[in-house]
């Protein structure tokens, strides 16, 4: 047998042989086609996702991507998100509304994939920041700005409807539940924007009445206290005491424009704070960590008419300390961030009078998700603040 090239170069075989008469006779055929085997191709209809699945236990999984189920929805594709505190409190039970099989994350940035009919204010193609808090604009609450409390709507991402640590997530309420991102923005900055930066100026710098020329202690020097540091220099308060058991955590909070840091390993912090005051105590104590200890550490630092203004997210029951505060005038104060102060911050951000993305220590991407959750739980080693996850 031998081959040779015809016409448009394929390879024929050829082969001698003898007809019926016995006369010989040269056969040419082309070679049988190669079998290829399958490429197996994406599925179209499915993404990654980062899944809660029982307390202590998280997963990368596969899931069908969301789609429109109201008039009012839009789909966005991730391009950048964060892992949040509460998403830790989640992985370890304290958030019973958040059941195992959701898809965690209640931050990011993306870009509109489709809208719902409803939808007019934006479009397929808008690159937009994802408001932590959905909000119909309509009901009771939202009203009164309560937007947390919004009856249709809430902190429902991550929580109560699949979130943002996926490839795509379905907004409801796009309208008022979105916003635009302005042209030559930052897009890893404005993730900071989705909630710690207004949660810590709302929960703590808001509600702790921070005023010129005031003191003021924020326990816990994680990513919200720090928002909250940042955002309290808005009011130029005399004093602010960053209080934390991590001295890398409070050496940022120093750079960031702390006037004091104390590390509260020795259970000697109160004593530290009413010495740094002239055994006063603080204009505003705002609890940033969400345990009991941190919280009655604030209790015994406040100052006679002052207040202690809860972020935390609380798993567990705190004492209070009536029997030591009943007569000193205190308001204490918890919140859950509405976000009505996000325009007013993605305003301050163009102007660079603040600079969130100070707060971003570490990069991933979606396929190294459980990393980034490993590095951002174990911050006292790996000195993580923010973690970005690009999508």
């Amino acid at each position: 047998m031998s081959s040779f090239l015809w016409g448009n170069g394929s390879a024929w075989e050829s082969q001698t042989t003898r007809d019926i008469y016995g006369a010989v006779m040269t056969v040419h055929t082309l070679p049988k086609p190669a079998i290829r085997a399958k490429v197996p191709t994406a599925d179209a209809s499915m993404m990654k996702a980062l899944v809660y699945l029982s307390p202590g236990k998280k997963g990368l999984v596969d899931r069908p991507k969301p789609a429109i189920a109201a008039p009012t929805d839009a789909i966005v594709r991730i391009t950048n998100t964060t892992i949040c505190g509460t998403d830790l409190h989640i992985l370890k039970g304290d958030v019973p509304t958040c059941k195992p099989g959701r898809i965690l994350g209640h931050e990011g940035v993306g870009v509109v994939e489709a809208v719902g009919a409803a939808v007019t204010v934006f479009k397929p193609g808008d690159r937009v920041l994802i408001s932590c808090i959905s909000a119909c604009g309509k009901c009771e609450y939202c009203r009164r700005q309560m937007y947390s409390h919004c009856t249709s709507g809430g902190w429902i991402l991550g929580n109560t409807i699949d979130g943002t640590q996926a490839q795509f997530v379905r907004i409801p309420h796009a309208d008022t539940s979105l916003y635009p991102i302005p042209h030559g923005a930052d897009e890893e900055a404005l993730v900071m924007l989705s909630d710690i930066m207004p949660t810590g100026f709302e929960c703590g710098v808001l509600n702790g009445k921070v005023v010129p020329g005031g003191v003021v202690a924020i326990v816990g020097s994680g990513p919200i206290g720090l928002a909250a540091l940042l955002t309290a220099q808005f009011y130029s308060p005399a004093q602010i005491i960053m209080i934390d058991l991590d001295d890398n955590r409070l050496e940022v909070a120093k750079r960031f424009g702390a006037t004091a840091t104390i590390n509260s390993t020795n259970g000697k912090a109160a004593a530290a704070v009413m010495k740094l005051t002239g055994e006063r105590g603080v204009d505003t104590a705002i609890e940033a960590v969400g345990v009991p200890a941190t919280f009655e550490l604030c209790e015994q630092i406040v100052a006679p008419g002052g207040v202690i203004a809860n972020i935390g997210v609380h798993g567990k029951p705190v004492a209070l300390h009536l029997e030591r505060l009943w007569d000193r005038n205190i308001t204490m104060t918890t919140r859950l961030v509405d976000t009505v102060s996000t325009p007013m911050l993605l305003n301050i951000l163009a102007s660079h009078k603040i600079d969130p993305k100070l707060l971003i220590t570490h990069h991933f991407s979606l396929d190294n998700v459980i990393e980034a959750y490993e590095t951002f739980g174990h911050a006292a080693d790996t000195r993580a603040l923010k973690v970005i996850i690009q999508a």
